[in-house]
């Protein structure tokens, strides 16, 4: 039974920092495609990092130079590290995994096609930035 639990979230000033982080269990983070998704109050929730096991990143071009995704193998845990923070930045953060095979594309152009390229989530860690 793979289980993703998140953490790190809470209200923060814009310019400031959070730190997210994803347990996983049930499953080895090292053999998958991993990502972060924002969802934003009243739109649908969509990538913002990802990570796969030959240790390639991937980020949405807004958090591009704010958020770092890295991933500890050891304690099966994905981490998000937020700096900068905007206001727009604000809603639930959703960690997922892709058990999937990858066939023909990079982990990063799942992150971009959405929800439906990923099977695993979490229940999200909500960010607020005033």
């Amino acid at each position: 039974h793979v289980q993703l639990v998140e953490s790190g979230g809470g209200s923060v000033q814009a310019g400031g920092s959070l730190r997210l982080s994803c347990v996983v269990s049930g499953v080895s983070i090292s053999r998958y495609c991993m990502g972060w998704f924002h969802e934003a109050p009243g739109k649908e929730r969509e990538g913002v990092a990802a990570t796969y096991t030959d240790g390639n990143t991937w980020y949405d071009d807004p958090v591009k130079g704010r958020f770092t995704i890295t991933q500890d193998n050891a304690k099966n845990t994905i981490v998000l590290q937020m700096i900068d923070l905007k206001p727009e930045d604000r809603g639930m953060y959703y960690c997922a995994a892709r058990r999937r095979p990858l066939r023909g594309y990079a982990c990063g152009t799942a992150l971009n096609r959405g929800t439906n390229e990923f099977d695993a989530w979490g229940q999200g860690t909500q960010v607020t930035v005033s």
